[in-house]
């Protein structure tokens, strides 16, 4: 008879289990670095943290709704991916609410706060991208969240960048311009999410 190991099922169910430990692992770092850079942006009167922390969110929902999935139907995933499509448009509502406040009342963020807490979070990103790295070819759901990840790499650049600047520039500007970009990017990934999460509601009903 043939082993457990031989078994396409017992394989599977073995990728899977392999995959929720790297999502549940991925999940609970993103989770803290929302708190951590909404915290810090807050603080240090920044629009760039404040938007990567929606980024952070938007990646926690994304690790979140392929976790909650792995075993589900695809009209389990439609209403998920609906819930998540509405969490992120709202905060990045918010996020763009408050780089225009920003705007309209000038206020000079700390350069040096963002600057470190742009670090902390690449740093952050770095080892989720380096655990989800290997498990990139296994299926459509791990590539895309393993794309998800390398491009935060590049809004945490972007956020560094803007701290620098901020410090030796001594304007509020650098700061809104990054923040509005990724607040701009990730209300496009909002209103997408949002139009595939419906027409899949459709076809399912």
């Amino acid at each position: 008879m043939a082993g457990c190991c031989e078994n396409k099922s017992c394989t599977l169910n073995a990728m899977r289990a392999n995959h929720g430990r790297v999502l549940k692992i991925v999940l609970a770092v993103n989770i803290v670095m929302f708190v951590v850079e909404t915290l810090a942006g807050l603080a240090a009167h920044s629009t760039s943290l404040l938007a990567d922390a929606a980024d952070m969110l938007g990646d926690a929902l994304v690790y979140g709704f392929s976790l909650y999935v792995l075993t589900r139907d695809e009209s389990w995933q439609a209403r998920a991916a609906l819930l998540k499509g509405l969490f992120m448009l709202a905060f990045g509502l918010g996020v763009a609410a408050e780089a225009v406040y920003k705007t309209l009342h000038p206020l000079l963020p700390h350069g040096e706060t963002i600057g470190l807490i742009g670090l902390l979070a690449l740093a952050a990103n770095t080892w989720c991208f380096l655990l989800l790295y290997r498990h990139r070819a296994d299926n459509l759901n791990m590539s895309s969240v393993w794309l998800c990840s390398r491009n935060d790499l590049f809004a945490n650049g972007g956020v560094i960048l803007a701290g620098i600047a901020v410090i030796y520039s001594q304007s509020r500007w650098p700061d809104i311009i990054v923040g509005g970009i990724i607040a701009a990017l990730f209300l496009k990934s909002a209103v997408s999410v949002l139009r595939q999460s419906i027409a899949s509601l459709r076809q399912s009903n």
